[in-house]
């Protein structure tokens, strides 16, 4: 009985983060702004976290919480550099004449 709820609630999990990655690319494409578009990819990276979590449970390796704390660190800093770009854009864009 056990044995059968897992393996269903891990089916729901990954058709739950099918759902958010096909989420997260609409933003990405049709995003109006650049912010929504960093903030889809932030998501992604996100998805990623939880996959390979859920990677991790599936086949016991815990090599899979590595790469989703890999992960994890890259998409911080990924989300905190962009953020830069955006504002030191903005901030060119308001000072030309």
């Amino acid at each position: 009985m056990n044995e059968t709820l897992f393996d269903g609630v891990l089916v729901i999990s990954a058709l739950l983060l099918a759902g958010a990655v096909l989420a997260a690319g609409v933003r990405i494409v049709r995003g109006p702004a650049a912010a929504d578009r960093v903030i889809a990819l932030d998501m992604l990276g996100l998805i990623g976290v939880a996959a390979a979590g859920l990677a991790a449970l599936v086949s016991g390796a815990p090599a899979f919480v590595d790469v989703a704390l890999g992960v994890a660190l890259v998409g911080f800093l990924a989300t905190v550099a962009f953020a830069g770009f955006i504002a030191r854009g903005a901030r060119q864009e308001e000072e030309r004449p």
